[in-house]
Protein backbone atom coordinates (compact mmCIF):
# COMPACT_ATOMS: atom_id res chain seq x y z
CA UNK A 1 0.00 0.00 0.00
CA UNK A 2 2.75 2.46 0.95
CA UNK A 3 4.89 1.88 -2.15
CA UNK A 4 1.83 2.14 -4.40
CA UNK A 5 0.83 5.49 -2.92
CA UNK A 6 4.42 6.71 -3.25
CA UNK A 7 4.29 5.73 -6.92
CA UNK A 8 0.98 7.57 -7.41
CA UNK A 9 2.40 10.65 -5.71
CA UNK A 10 5.44 10.62 -8.00
CA UNK A 11 3.15 10.24 -11.02
CA UNK A 12 1.02 13.20 -9.90
CA UNK A 13 4.07 15.40 -9.37
CA UNK A 14 5.41 14.37 -12.78
CA UNK A 15 2.06 15.12 -14.39
CA UNK A 16 2.04 18.50 -12.70
CA UNK A 17 5.44 19.31 -14.19
CA UNK A 18 4.36 18.20 -17.66
CA UNK A 19 1.21 20.34 -17.61
CA UNK A 20 3.15 23.38 -16.38
CA UNK A 21 5.64 22.93 -19.23
CA UNK A 22 2.77 22.69 -21.73
CA UNK A 23 1.14 25.85 -20.39
CA UNK A 24 4.49 27.65 -20.42
CA UNK A 25 5.05 26.65 -24.04
CA UNK A 26 1.56 27.87 -24.94
CA UNK A 27 2.24 31.26 -23.37
CA UNK A 28 5.75 31.94 -24.66
CA UNK A 29 7.18 29.11 -26.72
CA UNK A 30 10.77 28.19 -25.76
CA UNK A 31 11.00 31.00 -23.21
CA UNK A 32 7.72 29.93 -21.68
CA UNK A 33 9.09 26.43 -21.18
CA UNK A 34 11.63 27.83 -18.72
CA UNK A 35 8.85 29.65 -16.86
CA UNK A 36 6.79 26.45 -16.82
CA UNK A 37 9.78 24.53 -15.42
CA UNK A 38 10.20 27.10 -12.65
CA UNK A 39 6.47 27.25 -11.88
CA UNK A 40 6.13 23.46 -11.87
CA UNK A 41 9.21 22.94 -9.71
CA UNK A 42 8.03 25.41 -7.09
CA UNK A 43 4.53 23.92 -7.23
CA UNK A 44 5.89 20.42 -6.62
CA UNK A 45 7.96 21.51 -3.62
CA UNK A 46 5.10 23.49 -2.09
CA UNK A 47 2.53 20.73 -2.62
CA UNK A 48 4.75 18.02 -1.14
CA UNK A 49 5.92 19.85 1.99
CA UNK A 50 3.15 22.35 2.64
CA UNK A 51 -0.01 20.83 1.16
CA UNK A 52 -1.38 19.97 4.62
CA UNK A 53 -1.02 23.56 5.82
CA UNK A 54 -2.58 24.85 2.59
CA UNK A 55 -5.56 22.50 3.00
CA UNK A 56 -6.12 23.50 6.63
CA UNK A 57 -5.85 27.19 5.74
CA UNK A 58 -8.27 26.78 2.80
CA UNK A 59 -10.84 25.26 5.17
CA UNK A 60 -10.09 27.93 7.82
CA UNK A 61 -9.34 25.25 10.40
CA UNK A 62 -8.49 26.17 14.00
CA UNK A 63 -6.39 23.74 16.05
CA UNK A 64 -8.12 22.18 19.04
CA UNK A 65 -6.29 21.24 22.26
CA UNK A 66 -7.30 18.62 24.84
CA UNK A 67 -8.49 21.49 27.04
CA UNK A 68 -10.75 22.87 24.29
CA UNK A 69 -12.60 19.61 23.57
CA UNK A 70 -11.57 16.92 26.08
CA UNK A 71 -14.11 14.28 25.05
CA UNK A 72 -13.38 14.64 21.33
CA UNK A 73 -9.63 14.61 21.93
CA UNK A 74 -9.80 11.51 24.13
CA UNK A 75 -11.76 9.79 21.35
CA UNK A 76 -9.04 10.73 18.84
CA UNK A 77 -6.28 9.47 21.16
CA UNK A 78 -8.09 6.19 21.84
CA UNK A 79 -8.71 5.45 18.15
CA UNK A 80 -5.17 6.47 17.17
CA UNK A 81 -3.73 4.16 19.80
CA UNK A 82 -5.95 1.33 18.53
CA UNK A 83 -4.76 2.00 14.96
CA UNK A 84 -1.12 2.03 16.06
CA UNK A 85 -0.35 5.55 14.79
CA UNK A 86 0.65 8.81 16.54
CA UNK A 87 -2.26 10.99 17.58
CA UNK A 88 -2.69 13.55 14.77
CA UNK A 89 -3.35 17.23 15.31
CA UNK A 90 -7.05 18.05 15.61
CA UNK A 91 -8.74 20.99 13.85
CA UNK A 92 -12.28 22.35 13.74
CA UNK A 93 -13.42 24.18 10.60
CA UNK A 94 -16.22 26.77 10.75
CA UNK A 95 -18.34 25.37 7.89
CA UNK A 96 -21.97 24.63 8.70
CA UNK A 97 -22.04 21.78 6.17
CA UNK A 98 -21.14 18.56 8.04
CA UNK A 99 -17.88 16.98 6.84
CA UNK A 100 -14.37 15.93 7.84
CA UNK A 101 -11.00 15.23 6.25
CA UNK A 102 -7.45 14.14 7.06
CA UNK A 103 -4.24 15.64 5.73
CA UNK A 104 -0.47 15.37 6.14
CA UNK A 105 2.42 13.71 4.32
CA UNK A 106 2.84 10.87 6.85
CA UNK A 107 1.31 9.53 10.08
CA UNK A 108 3.95 11.56 11.95
CA UNK A 109 2.83 14.79 10.24
CA UNK A 110 -0.92 14.26 10.09
CA UNK A 111 -4.02 16.20 11.05
CA UNK A 112 -7.74 15.45 11.27
CA UNK A 113 -10.24 18.25 10.70
CA UNK A 114 -13.98 18.20 11.34
CA UNK A 115 -16.54 20.88 10.55
CA UNK A 116 -18.47 22.64 13.27
CA UNK A 117 -21.65 21.60 11.47
CA UNK A 118 -20.84 17.95 12.09
CA UNK A 119 -19.82 18.45 15.72
CA UNK A 120 -22.99 20.38 16.47
CA UNK A 121 -25.47 17.99 14.85
CA UNK A 122 -24.03 14.44 14.92
CA UNK A 123 -24.34 11.96 17.79
CA UNK A 124 -20.97 11.14 19.34
CA UNK A 125 -20.89 7.50 18.09
CA UNK A 126 -21.26 8.74 14.50
CA UNK A 127 -18.48 11.31 15.02
CA UNK A 128 -16.38 8.39 16.23
CA UNK A 129 -17.11 6.49 13.02
CA UNK A 130 -16.08 9.49 10.91
CA UNK A 131 -12.83 10.01 12.82
CA UNK A 132 -12.05 6.30 12.53
CA UNK A 133 -12.46 6.60 8.74
CA UNK A 134 -10.03 9.53 8.63
CA UNK A 135 -7.50 7.68 10.78
CA UNK A 136 -7.74 4.78 8.34
CA UNK A 137 -6.62 7.16 5.57
CA UNK A 138 -3.68 8.25 7.73
CA UNK A 139 -2.68 4.69 8.57
CA UNK A 140 -2.89 3.64 4.90
CA UNK A 141 -0.93 6.78 3.88
CA UNK A 142 -3.70 7.95 1.57
CA UNK A 143 -3.59 11.52 2.85
CA UNK A 144 -0.41 12.65 1.10
CA UNK A 145 -1.59 11.75 -2.39
CA UNK A 146 -5.07 13.18 -1.72
CA UNK A 147 -3.77 16.51 -0.44
CA UNK A 148 -1.10 16.81 -3.13
CA UNK A 149 -3.75 16.16 -5.77
CA UNK A 150 -5.95 18.91 -4.31
CA UNK A 151 -3.15 21.48 -4.31
CA UNK A 152 -2.06 20.51 -7.82
CA UNK A 153 -5.63 20.77 -9.09
CA UNK A 154 -5.84 24.32 -7.82
CA UNK A 155 -2.42 25.24 -9.28
CA UNK A 156 -3.26 23.80 -12.69
CA UNK A 157 -6.59 25.62 -12.89
CA UNK A 158 -4.91 28.88 -11.88
CA UNK A 159 -2.09 28.35 -14.36
CA UNK A 160 -4.59 27.85 -17.18
CA UNK A 161 -6.27 31.18 -16.48
CA UNK A 162 -2.92 32.93 -16.12
CA UNK A 163 -1.84 31.51 -19.48
CA UNK A 164 -4.94 32.96 -21.12
CA UNK A 165 -4.53 36.44 -19.68
CA UNK A 166 -0.77 36.59 -20.25
CA UNK A 167 -0.55 34.88 -23.61
CA UNK A 168 -3.99 35.01 -25.21
CA UNK A 169 -3.37 38.31 -26.97
CA UNK A 170 0.21 37.64 -28.07
CA UNK A 171 0.69 37.18 -31.79
CA UNK A 172 3.60 34.81 -31.32
CA UNK A 173 2.03 32.34 -28.90
CA UNK A 174 1.99 28.85 -30.49
CA UNK A 175 -1.70 28.13 -29.90
CA UNK A 176 -3.33 31.39 -30.90
CA UNK A 177 -6.37 32.96 -29.18
CA UNK A 178 -8.69 30.01 -29.86
CA UNK A 179 -6.12 27.52 -28.61
CA UNK A 180 -5.59 29.56 -25.46
CA UNK A 181 -9.33 29.67 -24.85
CA UNK A 182 -9.46 25.88 -25.19
CA UNK A 183 -6.61 25.59 -22.69
CA UNK A 184 -8.56 27.64 -20.15
CA UNK A 185 -11.52 25.31 -20.62
CA UNK A 186 -9.41 22.15 -20.45
CA UNK A 187 -7.23 23.14 -17.48
CA UNK A 188 -10.01 22.48 -14.91
CA UNK A 189 -10.76 19.20 -16.69
CA UNK A 190 -7.10 18.22 -16.39
CA UNK A 191 -7.29 19.11 -12.70
CA UNK A 192 -10.34 16.86 -12.30
CA UNK A 193 -8.55 14.00 -14.05
CA UNK A 194 -5.61 14.39 -11.67
CA UNK A 195 -7.94 14.10 -8.71
CA UNK A 196 -9.59 11.06 -10.30
CA UNK A 197 -6.15 9.44 -10.45
CA UNK A 198 -6.80 8.69 -6.80
CA UNK A 199 -8.75 5.46 -6.85
CA UNK A 200 -12.20 5.38 -5.29
CA UNK A 201 -11.10 2.09 -3.78
CA UNK A 202 -9.20 4.03 -1.11
CA UNK A 203 -12.57 5.23 0.21
CA UNK A 204 -13.92 1.69 0.40
CA UNK A 205 -10.75 0.55 2.19
CA UNK A 206 -10.95 3.44 4.66
CA UNK A 207 -14.64 2.68 5.30
CA UNK A 208 -13.87 -0.96 5.99
CA UNK A 209 -10.96 -0.33 8.33
CA UNK A 210 -12.74 2.63 9.94
CA UNK A 211 -15.77 0.47 10.68
CA UNK A 212 -13.51 -2.10 12.32
CA UNK A 213 -11.55 0.55 14.22
CA UNK A 214 -14.59 2.18 15.83
CA UNK A 215 -15.98 -1.21 16.86
CA UNK A 216 -19.21 -1.09 14.86
CA UNK A 217 -19.39 -0.37 11.11
CA UNK A 218 -22.95 0.89 11.57
CA UNK A 219 -21.62 3.98 13.35
CA UNK A 220 -19.91 5.00 10.13
CA UNK A 221 -22.84 3.88 7.97
CA UNK A 222 -25.27 6.08 9.94
CA UNK A 223 -22.78 8.96 9.79
CA UNK A 224 -22.47 8.65 5.99
CA UNK A 225 -26.24 8.78 5.58
CA UNK A 226 -26.42 11.86 7.79
CA UNK A 227 -23.48 13.43 5.90
CA UNK A 228 -25.19 12.84 2.58
CA UNK A 229 -28.42 14.43 3.81
CA UNK A 230 -26.62 17.37 5.43
CA UNK A 231 -24.56 18.18 2.35
CA UNK A 232 -27.64 18.19 0.17
CA UNK A 233 -29.23 20.80 2.44
CA UNK A 234 -26.25 22.98 3.36
CA UNK A 235 -23.88 24.30 0.66
CA UNK A 236 -20.14 23.92 1.27
CA UNK A 237 -18.24 27.21 1.12
CA UNK A 238 -14.75 25.81 0.53
CA UNK A 239 -12.58 25.69 -2.63
CA UNK A 240 -13.80 22.91 -4.97
CA UNK A 241 -10.20 21.75 -5.55
CA UNK A 242 -10.16 20.41 -1.97
CA UNK A 243 -13.51 18.60 -2.06
CA UNK A 244 -11.85 15.24 -2.77
CA UNK A 245 -10.35 15.34 0.74
CA UNK A 246 -13.71 15.17 2.47
CA UNK A 247 -15.22 11.92 3.71
CA UNK A 248 -18.37 12.80 1.74
CA UNK A 249 -18.12 14.75 -1.51
CA UNK A 250 -19.99 18.06 -1.04
CA UNK A 251 -21.26 18.24 -4.62
CA UNK A 252 -22.97 14.98 -5.53
CA UNK A 253 -22.47 14.35 -9.22
CA UNK A 254 -25.46 13.15 -11.20
CA UNK A 255 -25.39 11.79 -14.75
CA UNK A 256 -22.31 12.89 -16.69
CA UNK A 257 -20.97 14.81 -13.68
CA UNK A 258 -20.74 11.55 -11.71
CA UNK A 259 -17.97 10.45 -14.07
CA UNK A 260 -15.75 13.03 -12.39
CA UNK A 261 -16.75 12.18 -8.84
CA UNK A 262 -13.80 11.44 -6.58
CA UNK A 263 -15.96 9.38 -4.19
CA UNK A 264 -18.00 6.21 -4.63
CA UNK A 265 -21.80 6.49 -4.29
CA UNK A 266 -22.84 6.95 -0.66
CA UNK A 267 -25.51 4.23 -0.87
CA UNK A 268 -22.92 1.73 -2.07
CA UNK A 269 -20.59 2.62 0.79
CA UNK A 270 -23.43 2.28 3.31
CA UNK A 271 -24.46 -1.10 1.89
CA UNK A 272 -20.91 -2.40 2.24
CA UNK A 273 -20.66 -1.20 5.84
CA UNK A 274 -24.00 -2.79 6.74
CA UNK A 275 -22.85 -6.06 5.19
CA UNK A 276 -19.62 -5.78 7.19
CA UNK A 277 -21.63 -5.28 10.38
CA UNK A 278 -23.78 -8.35 9.66
CA UNK A 279 -20.65 -10.37 8.96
Amino acid sequence: MRWLNNLKTAALLGGMMGLCLLIGWAVGGATGLLLGLLFGGIGNIVSFYYSDKIAIAAMRGQEVTPEDAPELYRMLERLSDRAGIPTPRLYVCPQEAPNAFATGRSPEHAAVAVSSGMLNSFPLPEVEGVIAHELAHIKHRDVLISTVASVLAGIISYAGYMAFYLGGSRRDNPLGPIGMLLMVMLAPLAAAVIQMAISRQREYAADSYGGELCGDPRKLAYALRRLDSGNRRVPTDTPPAFHNLYIAQPLSGQGLASLFSTHPPIEDRIARLEAQARG
